[in-house]
């Protein structure tokens, strides 16, 4: 399996590129900007996109699907509770003052228990809402992507709309902190962890 991370646009986001070595097809997870970077590093890697996931629908994480969509042809995957914001994420970036465009809308939405197959890949889906309705996490041997779920000693936060610090707290103990200990965490922003390290150290869920 074939995992780069690229840090894109002003919020500094974790976009993932999972590729199967066998195949050579792969998914991106989170294209929030700079479409360019990520698609060179599809041709350096020489991967065909079949599925573009976003974990949840906030504009860095959504930003650059309509160019990856348009270079790729790829399927735009998003939880049905977070497919609504696609439409309207210019405006949520304009609160901050960035300008993005707005997503096209989903080609299909997933939901927990359902699984995404690239190559000899199979994903599984895992409902984890808290930071927003429709937050998913992506799970596969020994790796899981949590969006803006969990990070490195840290949460997501829950003061945006859809955000709730009670569910958050309980989705990740219920749905992730089931997961084996040695899985390497990799999130929206900031480092990877593991799940062993965030049940012994993360601050808000010991």
């Amino acid at each position: 399996m074939i995992i780069e991370e690229l840090v894109v646009g002003p919020i500094m986001t974790n976009c993932y590129i999972v590729g199967c070595e066998q195949t050579r097809s792969a998914i991106v997870i989170d294209p929030g900007d700079e479409t360019h970077k990520i698609l060179m590093k599809l041709a350096q890697l020489q991967l065909k996109v079949k599925y573009i996931v976003n974990t949840h629908g906030h504009f860095d994480h959504v930003g650059g699907n309509k160019k990856m969509k348009e270079a790729t042809h790829a399927d735009i995957l998003i939880h049905p509770d977070d497919a609504v914001m696609l439409p309207r994420i210019s405006l949520t970036a304009m609160s901050f003052g960035l300008t993005v465009e707005n997503s096209p809308p989903a080609d299909n939405t997933i939901d927990h228990g359902d699984e995404i197959q690239v190559g000899d890949i199979t994903f599984q889906v895992i409902a984890t809402p808290g930071h927003t309705l429709g937050g998913i996490s992506l799970y596969t041997d020994s790796v899981v992507f949590v969006g803006d779920t969990l990070f490195s000693g840290s949460i997501g936060r829950t003061d945006f709309p859809g955000g709730d610090y009670d569910t958050l707290i309980s989705t990740i103990k219920r749905r992730l902190f089931v997961l084996p200990d040695h899985v390497t965490v990799y999130s929206g922003h900031g480092p990877a962890t593991t799940i062993k390290r965030e049940k012994q150290f993360n601050p808000f869920l010991r």
